[in-house]
Formats: structure tokens, C-alpha cells, sequence
């Protein structure tokens, strides 16, 4: 029987692989079959990914995967930003260790752009970033950029990224090479490009300055029709006494054609 930390970790997994995509359902009854356990544990697992920030529930339609705004999007990249710079930066030294095992994350990464299950070299990819801090002996923020890095997937499936697999695995061969000399300032300013050429791909609209654009051009009221002067409707009733056809495009008075 699965634990709720094994189902939050298979969710969380699946969206990393691109197999969930934003605004999933995930029905408590089918995940208590699919994972054959109790709704109770389903709810637990789904409670704790929502306090992650990566489902959210409604009273009326149940569990469903995160879509996340425009807003959320730019906030969670700057967040990464913040998180792995100051990582890099906060490490005195890298470890032989931890550049074979960097090493060998990117042999896989590698091994699946050659292949073809696009959902492995999804969660490689973003797997990079979790293997990273983990190296570098923080598990807390290892933990951190796993959710991070799920958002970032969910934001880069809704806002359609045109980010190609090939170069994000040499931008991160070319950190892990910086990090191998121990060039941590080097590394550090790849980690800022690599993070923000990820984030150029998104097809996100500039922010506006008006919060209220969107709704405030929604319900801007409609144009009022022309007033006809005495001189227009003299001319009007003159045609029509005399069978003038009335043209197409000027407004019924007939109830039926508003029904």
C-alpha cells in the first residue's frame, strides 16, 4: 500500500516528465485504485502538494494540477534565480564527489535527448537543478527547487516554451565545467543565463501597469448608436412613402430578430 509521500512524489514526478499537464484532474477515488490505498491517504498526499503550490482544490470540481498565472510565472523564475545563485554563491568549495556525481546526471541527460521517451528527458532536465543543490550539501533547498522546478515545468507546458532540450543540457555542462574549476563566479553567471534564456522562451505578454486592464476593457461600454437629426429621419420616411428598400444593415425594430 502507498504512503501519501510516495503518491506526492509519483505527481510531482509525472509533472517534471510533462505527464500531467496544468489543470489536470486527479480524482481521489481513481488515485486510491490507481495506488491501492485509502482516499484518506490520497488526501493527505494531494493536502501536502497542495501546500507545495502544486494542486489546488475547489469545494465543487475536486483536485486539480496548478495553472499558474503570468504573474506566478515571472515570480517563480525569479525565485529560481534567487534560490541557485545564491547557492553557487554560498558554496566555499565543490567537492570531486559531487562533480562525478553532476558528471554522471549529465550522461544521462545526454543519453535521453539522444532517445525518444521525452518524458525522462523532461525530468532529467529539470532534475539537474534538485541533483545540483543536493551536491552542493543542501537538501533543504534540494527540496525546495524540486517544487520550484515542478512549477517551472507546468509554467513552460501552459506557456508553450520553444526552450530546446539540446541547449539547455550544454548550458548545464557549461556550469558544471565552471563548477569543476572551481570558478564559482563563472558558474553563478551561467546559472543567471541559463535560468533566464529558459524563461525568453515563454510566450508571456508583457505585464501591464493597470491591473484592471483586462476587465476594465471587458465591460467599457458600447458605443451609442447615431442620433438621427429631423433632417434624417424627414429623408428616411420620405424614401420609405415612396418603397424605398430598407438597407440590410441598419437595425430591426422587429422584437423577434432580438430573440
Amino acid at each position: 500500500m502507498a504512503t501519501a509521500s510516495d503518491i506526492s512524489k509519483r505527481i510531482i514526478e509525472a509533472v517534471m516528465a510533462q505527464k500531467l499537464a496544468p489543470g489536470s484532474r486527479l480524482g481521489e477515488q481513481q488515485l486510491a485504485m490507481l495506488f491501492d490505498c485509502s482516499r484518506t491517504i490520497v488526501r493527505e498526499a494531494l493536502n501536502q502538494l497542495a501546500a507545495r503550490g502544486i494542486v489546488t482544490v475547489s469545494s465543487r470540481r475536486g483536485w486539480y494540477v496548478i495553472e499558474p498565472s503570468q504573474e506566478e510565472a515571472r515570480e517563480a523564475f525569479e525565485a529560481r534565480r534567487v534560490i541557485e545563485m545564491g547557492l553557487i554563491r554560498c558554496t566555499p568549495e565543490v567537492s570531486k564527489a559531487a562533480v562525478r556525481q553532476l558528471k554522471s546526471h549529465l550522461s544521462q541527460e545526454k543519453a535521453a535527448i539522444r532517445g525518444s521517451d521525452v518524458g525522462l528527458r523532461s525530468f532529467l532536465l529539470g532534475d539537474f537543478h534538485v541533483c545540483l543543490a543536493e551536491c552542493l550539501g543542501n537538501s533543504l533547498l534540494a527540496d525546495t527547487l524540486r517544487d520550484f522546478t515542478a512549477r517551472t515545468t507546468l509554467i513552460a507546458m501552459l506557456y508553450q516554451s520553444s526552450h530546446d532540450a539540446a541547449q539547455s543540457c550544454n548550458e548545464h555542462v557549461r556550469i558544471v565545467q565552471a563548477l569543476e574549476k572551481g570558478d564559482l563566479v563563472l558558474a553563478e553567471k551561467l546559472m543567471q543565463a541559463h535560468i533566464g534564456s529558459v524563461q525568453a522562451t515563454l510566450k508571456l505578454h508583457p505585464a501591464s501597469g493597470d491591473p484592471l486592464a483586462q476587465l476594465r476593457n471587458a465591460l467599457s461600454p458600447l458605443s451609442p448608436p447615431a442620433v438621427k437629426t429631423a433632417q434624417d429621419l424627414h429623408t428616411s420616411s420620405a424614401k420609405t412613402r415612396r418603397g424605398a428598400a430598407k438597407p440590410l444593415d441598419e437595425p430591426s425594430t422587429y422584437l423577434g430578430a432580438l430573440l
